[in-house]
């Protein structure tokens, strides 16, 4: 797996091959397609991120064979918001809380260059999402 700065660079250099915002956000959206399904018994309040205007779920989860570990798996009822996760989990799942914390939340929605396409509301819940994964690796660390 490449470093998070990586992952990161990785996902901006796609968005810049796109040549406009329609074509990018139709790229978020293909995204949605690699999301590992949760489960109807995981679409709890428990697991629900708050701050969006969609309703969202973030399951994160230490595994056997890497405890040090966290992985994270979510849904969305909005098709944007599916891939936004998916983006997300590109970056921050399968990392250590402290790969995850060494991460600030406005400098990836800067590198990946979301600003000029995302509404605010839009922006609020990515940054939402974002918090959230980064509370999950405090509890973690």
């Amino acid at each position: 797996m490449a470093g998070i700065d990586q992952t990161i660079n990785d996902l901006a250099d796609d968005f810049a091959l796109l040549p406009d915002w329609e074509e990018r956000i139709s790229h978020v959206i293909e995204l949605a397609r690699a999301l590992e399904p949760i489960s109807d018994a995981e679409r709890t309040e428990e697991n629900r991120v708050r701050g969006c205007i969609s309703r969202v779920w973030l399951v994160s989860e230490h595994r056997d064979d890497q405890p040090e570990k966290l992985y994270f798996r979510g849904d969305s009822d909005a098709h944007l918001v599916r891939g936004e996760i998916a983006m997300l989990l590109r970056i921050f799942s399968g990392r250590t809380p402290q790969e995850i914390l060494s991460i600030d939340p406005k400098a990836v929605f800067e590198r990946l260059g979301l600003r000029e396409a995302l509404t605010a509301q839009r922006s609020n819940g990515l940054f939402s999402m974002m918090n959230r994964i980064q509370q999950e690796a405090r509890n973690a660390a």
